[in-house]
């Protein structure tokens, strides 16, 4: 069987207007072709969806050793942290700030959805904190506060994202954040993010060893990380996890055994067993195949840096301490009212030929669900949101989401007043979560009664709805002692709660 192996290209050549449009893709796409023969792995219908891309590179030589719908657009999820982390690389290179350097966190860093450190706003931790939330935890507030701190602002760290990647010949990567929280605008391809793969660790060999930290300690807390791989395939020392329901399950994967050295990426798994299965097969497969000889430059070039606005970013977070959440339920209630971008985009675009976006998006998880994933004892990935749109989201996004945000207020008062006819329980209640749904919140409901034992023997269920969706609450506590037992008993099994009187 024939498949292709195509060589990173080290320079830019001149195209005259006579010469074919093949020259002119092989320049635009940054790789030249050859022709090899490959063993094939056959991907595991559990494996992946109509979503799944793969490849995998030679990094000494940049020969490609494996490809399937490897320039098909896919939502990036958290592999956008890939690029963060190689910006922070490159100012630390360039001696324009140092490990050590603080990193505040404005009220937008702060407020960023879960996965994330919890640091509050006007607080900060280092540069080598910030990094390691996000090689292990994939903290979505250090990568915001990062990006913020080298560009300024999250729309000016977009500029050095999409910059950079057209430097390192990403020709059909797009970046809005520095996280990969959704936004449709953002968007890359298997084939890019292998080349910011390679670039990381040729780049910056000195760096590069943040990524095979699975743990860190943060204050009195230890952070632990994702990425399952790390200790348990020989030879894998990074890089990055990601998910989001319109993603599905990412991975980007590097390995070094024995002078072969190859990056893998996975994007579109259907679960995180299956995806990461899926990669093992990959290594297995296609390592034996890399040459043992690196070439003798730079398989992708290393592009002058661009200069972080940390000035800019200062005087920005002058006055962060004006911007602070009062409580948990504020926070959880204002994360639950960002409009879907899924939503967003299928009104600007509805026949969009991008059979990632052409795919109905799946209920939306309750707020509650995505919070739980910062307990470091949960095995799931990350970045379980997708009712969160960036500040980097168009105007016209907007416009579309306001009208959206109106008549889904309209549906809701109308479910409010209805419900009125069902007296709800006074005095003190435990509320476990927010969802987007009525049934979603029932769920969370039954979950948690399974897991209260006692504690919630004689409580009584129900939900609330308000603008953003429904809580989820038990009431018929006598007193607040009681309800703050329940509490505990909830948080003991592993469920999120706080008391409070209705």
């Amino acid at each position: 069987m024939q498949a292709e192996s195509d060589l990173v290209s080290r320079s830019t050549l001149p195209v005259s207007s006579s010469q074919s449009g093949k020259i002119l893709a092989k320049m635009f796409f940054g790789f030249s072709v050859a022709t090899a023969s490959i063993t094939v792995v056959a991907v595991d219908a559990s494996a992946a969806g109509p979503k799944y891309a793969g490849i995998v590179i030679d990094a000494n030589t940049g020969n490609v050793l494996y490809s399937e719908n490897a320039d098909t657009l896919h939502y990036p999820a958290s592999l956008t942290k890939m690029m963060t982390v190689y910006l922070t690389f490159e100012a630390l290179e360039a001696g324009r700030i140092t490990l050590d350097t603080p990193v505040v966190f404005s009220r937008n860093a702060a407020m960023q959805a879960p996965t994330k450190l919890g640091i509050g706003t006007g607080h900060s931790v280092t540069v080598r904190e910030a990094i390691l939330g996000i090689v292990t935890k994939s903290a979505n507030d250090a990568a915001m506060a990062l990006g913020e701190t080298l560009g300024g602002s999250e729309e000016g760290f977009a500029r050095m994202m999409n910059d950079k990647a057209r430097a390192l010949g990403m020709t059909r990567t797009t970046y809005r954040n520095p996280n990969g929280l959704p936004n449709t605008a953002q968007m890359t391809t298997a084939r890019d993010q292998a080349r910011l793969g390679i670039a990381l660790r040729e780049h910056f060999p000195q760096y590069y060893g943040f990524f095979s930290e699975t743990s860190f300690r943060l204050g009195s807390r230890v952070i632990f990380g994702h990425n399952r791989l790390i200790g348990s395939v020989r030879g894998v020392d990074g890089i990055k996890t990601g998910y989001t329901r319109a993603a599905g399950y990412n991975l980007a994967t590097s390995v070094k055994v024995e002078g072969r050295s190859i990056v893998g990426v996975v994007l579109g798994g259907a679960s995180t067993p299956a995806r990461d299965n899926q990669m093992r097969k990959l290594i297995a497969a296609y390592l034996p195949q890399a040459s043992t000889r690196h070439i003798a430059s730079d398989v992708i070039a290393h592009a002058p840096a661009a200069t972080p606005d940390v000035q800019a970013a200062s005087a920005r977070f002058a006055d962060v301490s004006h911007g602070k959440i009062k409580n948990d339920e504020t926070a959880e209630a204002a994360e639950v009212r960002q409009p879907s971008s899924a939503a967003a985009f299928a009104a600007v675009a509805p026949k969009s030929a991008n059979p990632l976006l052409a795919v109905k998006p799946a209920q939306q998880r309750s707020v509650s669900e995505d919070v739980a994933a910062t307990d470091p004892s949960d095995d799931r990935d990350e970045d379980e949101i997708d009712t969160v749109t960036t500040a980097s989201t168009s105007k016209a996004d907007t416009k579309i989401v306001k009208l959206q945000r109106a008549e889904k207020a309209e549906k809701t008062e109308k479910v409010a007043k209805a419900s009125k006819t069902e007296r709800d329980p006074a005095g003190w209640v435990v509320q476990i979560g927010v969802s987007s749904s009525k049934d979603g919140a029932s769920d969370l409901l039954d979950a948690a009664r399974s897991k209260g034992g006692k504690a919630l023997r004689s409580a009584k269920s129900y939900t609330v709805a308000f603008d953003g969706g429904y809580r989820a609450r038990f009431g018929g506590f006598e007193d607040q002692g009681e309800a703050l037992n329940a509490c505990k008993a909830l948080k003991r099994a592993g469920v999120k709660c706080w008391a409070s009187m209705e």
